[in-house]
């Protein structure tokens, strides 16, 4: 049985062999023609092959154009600075900005925060790992390290080095500085003075008048008679070097591509030369964002141009460790960023966008002590003014009533920032986060009863040194409590070495993507520039 079975496996394997030679077999020959007429077709296909091999699609010609413009060096270049500003500045106004509902926790990211490039710089200069304004900006101006203090010279204090704006000059750009705070302040001096100390402000302007810069815009020239206001006003040695000196928002308005070189001095000051807060503006008051709209304008040329723009005011709020109105001060400095994107937009392929801070201001962070887990930025929204005017108001006060008491002034803090006294209803007070604890008033009185000491009487202890800093008590204390309930601490009154974020847009963004020092943000510049003079 078991044969049979096999046998018919066999035979049926056979077969199918036998029919399967069948279908294979070579198919009968074509006719003469039928072949010619192929070669035909074949030759006709082959010659428009060849024809489509030299035409290149559309898709590769604008691919290659894209190429060729990647490759060029940026026309326009805009150095976007936040003085003190690192990532918990930034973060703060996003948390602020952001949806803070239970389940659905978001930040609202600013716009430079979703460039495509973002790398991280350390700050240390060659003398501190908590470095000044003067020395970190001369890194990034110049790539070289230098002492705290020391604007555009080498280690030595002796040998001036070139800056970048100095560069971009000498390539055939225009150049415009602008800041928030005074315009021979640090780091606006470092991409154009060469100075052993920061504090020589007169110096500075001097130089400041024979640098060539195109367009100055922002804060007033700080001391512009000298320490002893005996020397020539430096506003008069500008109008001798050809600057058009513009004061007022109609002469402001008027500035442009041929009015040669300017000084766009903002109409409203608030503190020592600088611009308003922005949480202190008022309405028709000029922003960073206007000056450098301005500046685009006034800069236009066919070399291109480079613009630096700092807003100056970030750090001093976080020197006085007033929280709201830093997350403002970025807020603003965002608008300023926008200006400079939109232009990108309009010029895709010749702009670089570059935005970064020159070191941290304040040790400020998000999570305090007596917080834990939680934050509430919301408190902080209650504030309507910065520290400064604060301080003014209550001087104010002062004049019109030298026995002013704290229960003269409570009202005052209420209604600017938001913390409410105690009412006595012990459950109503837990309830409302606004209202101040039994502790949180005591530090108020406290801060109160030595705010209205002149203050060569005040005492200088340790204990007020580290609650105070060099700021009114009053004010000082108020910030700190409103900050603190709003889940922000702060370790300085000064700087710190926290690394800073660093954020490019455009022609060659992607150099600044990693991790690396400041002085190599020159560096990045310039290659990606091609300048070969530095």
């Amino acid at each position: 049985m078991k044969k049979r079975l096999l046998a018919a496996v066999l035979a049926f394997a056979m077969m199918l062999a036998i029919f399967s030679g069948c279908a294979q077999s070579p198919a009968p020959a074509e006719s003469t023609e039928t072949t010619e007429a192929a070669k035909a077709e074949t030759t006709e296909t082959a010659a428009e092959t060849e024809a489509a091999k030299t035409e290149k699609p559309a898709t590769e010609e604008a691919t290659e154009t894209a190429k060729e413009a990647a490759t060029k060096p940026p026309k326009y270049i805009f150095m976007l600075i936040g003085d003190g500003m690192s990532a918990v500045q930034i973060n703060s106004a996003q948390v602020f900005n952001g949806n803070s509902k239970d389940g659905e926790i978001a930040t609202k990211n600013l716009l430079f925060a979703d460039f495509p490039a973002c790398g991280m710089a350390t700050t240390h200069d060659s003398t501190s790992f908590c470095p000044d304004s003067a020395s970190t900006a001369t890194s990034m101006s110049t790539g070289y390290k230098t002492h705290s203090g020391v604007i555009g010279m080498a280690v030595d204090k002796t040998t001036p080095v070139t800056n970048i704006a100095e560069l971009m000059k000498d390539e055939g750009k225009k150049v415009g500085i602008v800041s928030t705070v005074t315009i021979n302040h640090a780091t606006p001096a470092a991409y154009y003075a060469h100075v052993e100390s920061r504090n020589d402000y007169y110096g500075i302007a001097m130089q400041m008048a024979d640098s060539g810069v195109d367009y100055f815009a922002g804060g007033e020239i700080s001391k512009p008679t000298g320490n002893d206001k005996d020397q020539k006003d430096a506003y008069e040695i500008l109008e001798e070097k050809g600057y058009t000196i513009a004061r007022t928002a109609d002469e402001i308005a008027a500035l442009n591509a041929s009015s040669g070189k300017a000084y766009a001095v903002s109409p409203s000051i608030q503190d020592s030369g600088a611009m308003p807060y922005a949480i202190d503006q008022k309405e028709g008051d000029l922003s960073l964002a206007d000056f450098v709209e301005k500046g685009i304008e006034v800069l236009d040329n066919d070399e291109g141009f480079f613009l630096m723009a700092e807003s100056g005011k970030i750090d001093w709020s976080c020197h006085a460790n007033d929280a709201m109105t830093t997350i403002t001060e970025v807020l603003d400095f965002e608008k300023a960023v926008q200006v400079a994107y939109d232009f990108a937009q309009e010029h895709p392929d010749e702009t670089l966008i570059i935005v970064t801070g020159d070191h941290e201001t304040g040790g400020m962070t998000i999570g305090y002590a007596s917080t834990g887990y939680d934050t509430a930025f919301n408190i902080m929204g209650n504030q309507k003014m910065s520290y400064v005017e604060f301080d003014q108001t209550v001087k104010d006060m002062k004049e019109a009533n030298p026995e002013l008491a704290f229960e003269d002034v409570a009202p005052l803090i209420t209604e600017t920032f938001g913390l409410k006294m105690p009412t006595g209803d012990a459950a109503a007070d837990e309830a409302d986060p606004l209202v101040l604890t039994e502790f949180e008033v005591e530090k108020l009185q406290a801060g109160f009863a030595e705010s209205m000491l002149p203050v060569e009487n005040r005492e200088e202890t340790e204990a007020n040194a580290l609650l105070y800093g060099t700021y009114d008590p009053l004010s000082v204390s108020i910030t700190h409590i409103a900050n603190n309930k709003s889940g922000v601490g702060w370790t300085s009154y000064a700087h710190t070495g926290v690394p800073v974020p660093v954020y490019a847009y455009g022609v060659g963004a992607d150099q600044f993507n990693g991790y690396y020092d400041n002085t190599d943000v020159f560096y990045k510049i310039s290659d990606i520039c091609e300048i070969t003079g530095r």
